[in-house]
């Protein structure tokens, strides 16, 4: 940022008074201007024993495979922007079931939250990210084609957590290293 978006004036990176995180202060009207990380919303929709993935028309990852998940809109909850999402990039109607995983990704300043959810029919089809939208079993998974660690972590979990028939909510974070911390 070079330009408070308030008065136009240049702005420098200082720790506020009464912070203790260097922001982006206008030297001019003193608008402190606060960058927080983005929320990617989407789902893990499934149908009986198979799961719903989408193959990107975009880039990053054009070609290779994901959830229906994208950066949350303001004035939008959560639930609204994971099902906006699914419809997006994939025209699926499903139906919220909870919370499934919650990954934080501080290296790039994004939080991923993944819904379970059940596909209400199969009137699904590629959206205008999508390139190809279909159901896969376990064993179909395209796993060295997954667009983001993300995915291939939060699958991981739903084919471990369906074997025992509970799906608690998992929560980490991909650490320096690029592994991931479990938190729960």
């Amino acid at each position: 940022m070079n330009y408070c978006s308030e008065c136009g004036e240049a702005v420098e990176l200082k720790i506020p008074e009464g912070d203790n995180r260097q922001r982006h202060v206008c030297r001019h009207c003193h608008t402190i201007h606060y960058q927080n990380p983005k929320i990617v919303a989407g789902c893990l929709p499934v149908w009986e024993d198979k799961v719903l993935l989408c193959k990107r028309a975009i880039e990053p990852r054009h070609g290779y495979w994901t959830l229906p998940a994208g950066f949350m809109e303001n004035d939008e909850t959560l639930e609204q922007a994971a099902t906006r999402e699914s419809v997006e990039e994939a025209n699926a109607n499903l139906e919220i079931t909870q919370l499934y995983t919650v990954i934080s990704l501080p290296n790039i300043d994004q939080i991923y939250m993944l819904y379970l959810a059940r596909l209400v029919d199969l009137n699904f089809s590629a959206g205008t990210e999508s390139l190809d939208v279909r159901l896969f079993s376990e064993e179909q998974i395209p796993w060295d084609n997954l667009a983001f660690r993300t995915i291939d972590f939060t699958l991981k979990r739903y084919f471990e957590d369906r074997q025992k028939d509970h799906f608690p909510v998992h929560t980490s974070f991909l650490a320096k290293h690029n592994r991931y911390q479990e938190e729960s």
